[in-house]
């Protein structure tokens, strides 16, 4: 084996330009799909973690008629809490949201919106509840907005508006709302068409004293029995489907790119063995004339390209390592128009390139060269010594 290995690296290294065009090529494959790979899995990561802090927790308890996706569900969205929740969010295992559809009128326009009421004290979600104890007058409701939503109403914090609403008996009502504070989010859930009151206020102008439409458990709680009357406990895993799925669909879109950078390192590799093989054919014959079984010159020829793969993967280390790792210290700047694609992403998007990740792509790579360096190679085990001493080959 190890006369095999020099052989190889002898025969590779007078290949010249030839080898080094091969190894340049499979460098790209290299730093092209981990860097690819890094940016999905950077999104998918940057999502499920700021969607956790601030909307799902640990997981959720929907009231049985509750769908986010259906407007029409959020008027019989609301029922009492049930004991084994109450105790929960009386120890700060969870938290309680109450979801009242109304409207505001900001400079005599109509904006409908989801009036949400959350406990000022939770610690359960990274929200700004805080901000609601601030309420100058007792006529009015203090109430935080997200930044999307301050930019379509035109409002900022200080601002008053009228804010209208029908309560659990079908009677309109309307009251002043004061905007304590503007908060900033890459997560559109929490923000577009949403005000957030204190959680008992809005119970009382509702007439839904001791209600909610959902509960919020900690990421530290561990959830209580799953059958509770009037109530659907769903995971993390539900909650996160979604997220999940673009990434899924983003990395398969990508693999395009994938599949066209390794044919191209592969097709290079491929005809660089066929054309050497050919070339090569007395030398052949020389080397099994001289003991060397058919085996073992198959062997040199697929060494040889899984020596282009360790090449290609050393030159990748070489300039891939300082690009890439700048690139996940200062992250990819997204431009503004993305923050209209409903997907929880920054101002900068950081990538996460994983041990997992540069393992597979390397493993991959190399096993995929070493198939199509063997390939070409097979024809030799039927080669006669006397026909390749002669320059010939079946």
């Amino acid at each position: 084996m190890k006369v095999l290995l020099k052989l190889a690296f002898r025969n590779l290294i007078s290949a010249g330009l030839r080898t080094w065009l091969n190894v340049v090529v499979l460098s790209l494959a290299f730093v092209v799909i981990i860097w690819t790979q890094g940016i999905y899995k950077g999104m998918g990561e940057q999502a499920t973690r700021v969607l956790i802090d601030l909307e799902y927790g640990g997981g959720q308890y929907w009231h049985e008629t509750f769908d986010p996706f259906n407007p029409l569900t959020i008027e019989d969205s609301h029922a009492k809490i049930p004991d084994t929740l109450k105790n929960l969010i009386s120890e700060g295992k969870a938290t309680s949201v109450l979801i009242v559809q109304g409207a505001i009128y900001p400079d005599g326009r109509f904006i409908s919106v989801l009036i949400k009421g959350i406990d000022p004290q939770q610690k359960i979600l990274s929200l700004p509840s805080n901000f609601l104890y601030n309420n100058s007058s007792s006529d009015e409701i203090p109430a935080f907005i997200g930044a999307r939503m301050a930019k379509t109403a035109k409002l900022k914090p200080g601002d008053a508006v009228i804010l209208r609403w029908r309560d659990s008996k079908g009677v309109f009502d309307a009251r002043i709302l004061r905007i304590v504070k503007v908060f900033s989010s890459i997560a559109q859930s929490v923000d577009i068409g949403q005000v957030w009151v204190p959680l008992k206020t809005l119970q009382s102008l509702a007439k839904m004293e001791e209600e909610g439409t959902i509960i919020i458990l900690s990421k530290e709680t561990t959830p209580p029995p799953l059958d509770i009357p009037g109530w659907k406990f769903k995971d993390l895993d539900f909650l996160l489907k979604g997220v999940n799925e673009v990434v899924i669909s983003k990395t398969l879109g990508a693999s395009i790119i994938y599949v066209v950078l390794l044919f191209m390192a592969m097709l290079a590799i491929f005809n660089t063995q066929v054309l050497s093989i050919f070339r090569r054919i007395r030398e052949i014959g020389t080397l099994i004339a001289l003991g060397f079984t058919r085996s073992q010159v198959i062997l040199l020829f697929t060494i040889e390209g899984a020596i282009n793969a360790i090449l290609a993967g050393i030159l990748a280390l070489i300039y891939g390592y300082p690009i890439l790792s700048r690139f996940a210290r200062s992250g990819w700047a997204m431009p503004k128009a993305v923050d209209s694609y409903g997907f929880a992403i920054g101002e900068r998007l950081m990538p996460v390139f994983s041990a997992g990740l540069i393992v597979g792509t390397v493993v991959l790579i190399m096993l995929i060269t070493t198939i199509v360096s063997f390939l070409p190679a097979r024809r030799l085990s039927h080669l006669k010594p006397t026909d390749a001493l002669r320059g010939r080959m079946q």
